[in-house]
């Protein structure tokens, strides 16, 4: 068992009734700090002191989460154990498992209840929004746990209303109120009835246990009364002193159960609360959804600017051609491989998707070279800053075999006025495209391509290819143009590699704007076999700041090393 299971499991204890109204719990806890913690779980103080921490320190995406996304749906226990997760990885696995828990189909793909939750929180905040976003009213909360009524009964306006027998009868007239009901409620009960009034008139209505609550005479002396009172049977100060928590007036033949305080109390404590979980039986479920990994491979992502708000991240893949199943047919040996990638937020949205078959042909004669080497696959997908969780899985057509990495993505925010790099990519291969390719397909960066090598090993019979962008490089004010130095340096360990330095301006470069794009090739005829580190320092002269970039790279002899190729998408 994970020790995500464990914990979470560890954290199991009995939950109790909510009995308060809404919009009481949201007057009493504004504070999401007070409401991080289900004081109905036996927690230690320890515990407690840890759990608060915990929150103070968490990520706002997970606090989002936690106290906006799920607040109605996550159960007690659920959150105690979410707060005792140590790290983010661990809370990305818990959502993931959070939603699948919930699914109708847990098996499949899709996200079924998590769309549909979200589909039911952009309903709320488009219709019942009344001064507070939808999602926080009454209205928004139990559309959001239990979704669409059957039927509503909608009286905007009030108006004159006849009082069923069981509430006394008679004519009155009332606030705005509702009447939802829902013919079957799991785990609660058949044609539940739910009101909700507006007596402050400001379109924001709350759930009520009373239906006295809708009569907006009912403190106005002699008006609205009931058929026992208007027969000089009962006092209308009578509903005043009732101890059932209603000012209903006196029935004649008496009250159904449906009115019972006991019976309205828990229908009221029940549809408040998370429903049930449809698969208690997590370990089991993750288990049976776990991909077989078959095939390894390589990855890596890379950020680079594009505006403010959209960072490119060119994603790598990187497969030896030996893990493949190659077929011949008529002297060509072909592998057929798919390749699919999802980023999804710490929520569960799907933000990006990309899909590929690939395939990889060699004839006979170089089949055995093949082996050796390996194929080459990336997707450039723009995204916002943020974190994220990133997706690969890739499938051998030929045997079946599978292979599946998950991974937390942290996109970085690229400020205006600040010294900033892209990331430092070390590539085996660097050249300029036609015009027609400048901007796209597989490694292409502006008007380069730039194969990055995943497993940073070189010979002494290459090149090494350094690309880097720099941003928000200042101006002179007179000439308009930026003056930065960048050093290049090769370091094994500690110690500089004699030869292995030298600088640059962007005078050199012949690029003196905000922005200053770096493309090398560093030959590596000279280094002796072994691990190196390549350090890049960009110092903008105008505003006196550097900023350094680095990464690290190997030198093998060229009998030793296995080369890369690009992956073809397939016919």
């Amino acid at each position: 068992m994970s020790m995500i299971f464990r914990r979470f499991s560890a954290v199991l204890a009995a939950s109790t009734l909510l009995t308060l109204p809404l919009s009481a719990q949201q007057e009493q806890a504004p504070d999401p700090n007070a409401q991080s913690i289900p004081q109905n779980t036996k927690l230690t103080k320890e515990q407690r002191e840890r759990i608060k921490k915990t929150y103070k320190e968490l990520d706002n995406s997970f606090k989002t989460w936690l106290n906006e996304d799920v607040v109605y749906i996550i159960s007690p226990e659920e959150r105690t154990a979410f707060l005792q997760l140590q790290t983010n990885e661990e809370r990305e696995q818990f959502i993931e498992q959070f939603w699948l828990r919930r699914s109708s189909n847990p098996d499949m793909p899709g996200d079924d209840f998590k769309e549909e939750h979200y589909r039911r929180i952009a309903y709320a905040n488009e219709h019942f929004a009344s001064g507070i976003p939808g999602w926080k009213t009454d209205r928004g909360r139990i559309y959001i746990i239990w979704g669409p009524p059957d039927e509503i009964e909608s009286h905007p306006t009030g108006g004159t209303y006849d009082r069923p027998m069981e509430e006394g009868g008679g004519e009155t007239t009332t606030y705005p109120w509702e009447r939802w009901r829902y013919r079957y409620l799991e785990g609660i009960q058949e044609n539940v009835e739910l009101e909700f009034v507006d007596p402050s008139g400001s379109g924001e209505y709350h759930l009520t246990m009373d239906p006295s609550e809708k009569d907006a005479l009912l403190y106005v002396p002699g008006a609205g009364l009931s058929l026992m009172e208007s027969m000089g049977l009962a006092s209308k100060t009578d509903r005043f002193t009732r101890s059932d928590g209603t000012h209903l007036p006196t029935a004649l033949g008496g009250e159904p159960a449906s009115l019972n305080e006991f019976t309205r109390l828990e229908l009221y404590a029940k549809v408040q609360r998370p429903p049930e979980v449809k698969y208690k039986d997590l370990e089991a479920l993750v288990t049976s959804r776990m991909v077989r990994d078959d095939v390894k491979f390589n990855y890596r992502t890379d950020f680079l600017k594009i505006t403010n708000d959209t960072v490119l991240v060119p994603i790598t893949v990187q497969l030896p051609n030996n893990q493949l199943q190659f077929k011949d047919k008529d002297g060509v040996y072909t592998a057929e491989l798919n390749i699919f990638g999802r980023v999804s937020t710490l929520t569960g949205r799907i933000v990006q998707t990309f899909e590929d078959p690939l395939t990889r042909d060699y004839p006979e004669s170089l089949y055995k070279l093949s082996q050796r080497q390996s194929s080459v696959y990336q997707k450039a997908l723009p995204l916002r800053p943020g974190l994220y969780r990133l997706d690969i899985v890739i499938k051998d057509v030929n045997s079946g075999n599978v292979g599946a990495v998950n991974s937390r993505l942290a996109v970085p925010r690229y400020e205006d006025d600040k010294l900033d790099a892209s990331t430092l990519i070390l590539a085996d291969q660097i050249e300029h495209v036609p015009a027609k390719q400048i901007g796209s397909g597989q490694f292409v960066l502006g008007s380069s391509k730039v194969r990055p090598r995943l497993d940073g090993d070189f010979t002494t019979a290459d090149k090494l290819g350094i690309y880097l962008q720099i941003y928000n490089l200042k101006a002179d004010e007179k000439t308009h143009k930026n003056n930065a130095s960048f050093l290049f340096t090769v370091k094994k360990g500690n110690e500089l590699v004699p030869g292995m330095q030298f600088k640059l301006t962007s005078a050199d470069l012949k690029e003196t704007g905000d922005q200053v794009t770096i493309e090398r090739l560093l030959p590596l005829a000279t280094l002796a076999p072994g691990k190196y580190t390549l350090e890049v320092n960009a110092t903008d002269s105008l505003a006196n700041v550097t900023i350094s970039r680095s990464a690290e790279f190997s030198v093998k002899n060229p009998a030793d090393q296995k080369t890369a190729s690009n992956a073809t998408p397939g016919r």
